[in-house]
């Protein structure tokens, strides 16, 4: 069995379907069904069910996808390994950053590109959303670092940050410009985070 094959049919468990797993993939929808058809013939059993409006693993395909994802730890495993002994950085970054953050003195897209060329086998997703939003993302494990704006001091539990812009922002000019609030846009990241996910 192909390992890239079990990786296309554990992303289609996890998304639920074809479209979002082949958009993930950054696969066409033909492309994955036809690989994943092909590990089907493997074992001779289907392991997806396409009868209902998501694709769910059939009882063969339940029993599977256990080992599919071990086999697949396994192979990541041997990556890291090899990496830590190489100095190589890989795995997966996901960034939320508040719209405007990139107006300032603070170049996300250079720091990005810098960050790339140092580490090319380091996956970066990049997101943009409000703040509120970002910091409930960061609490739960859906972004890494989020560049957000607060007038808060202490970060919330269980997350740490770092001033990157101290800077005044004030009302959009429909509002009445009668106080202004000074603001900080932090970086903030939980401790426990970091590549490869």
């Amino acid at each position: 069995m192909e390992l890239r094959r079990l990786r296309y049919f554990v992303c289609v468990v996890e998304e639920g379907g074809f479209t979002r797993a082949a958009a993930r993939l950054h696969l066409s929808q033909p492309r994955l069904g036809a690989q994943i058809r092909r590990l089907e013939k493997e074992p001779g059993q289907p392991l997806l069910d396409r009868s209902a409006r998501s694709v769910t693993p059939t009882e063969v395909g339940r029993a599977v996808l256990p080992y599919a994802r071990a086999a697949l730890a396994a192979v990541e495993s041997v990556r890291q390994t090899v990496d830590a002994y190489t100095g190589l950085l890989r795995g997966r970054v996901t960034l939320g950053t508040v719209s405007g953050a990139t107006g300032h003195a603070f170049d996300i897209a250079a720091l990005l590109a810098d960050f790339h060329v140092a580490h090319p086998s380091v996956e970066v997703t990049l997101t943009e959303d409000a703040t509120e939003r970002m910091r409930a993302a960061l609490l739960v494990g859906e972004l890494d670092i989020a560049v957000l704006g607060t007038a808060e001091e202490v970060p919330p539990p269980g997350a740490a940050f770092q001033t990157v812009i101290d800077a005044r922002w004030l009302p959009p000019p429909r509002r009445p410009l009668r106080c202004s609030t000074v603001s900080t846009v932090r970086a903030c990241r939980l401790p426990s985070c970091g590549t490869g996910r």
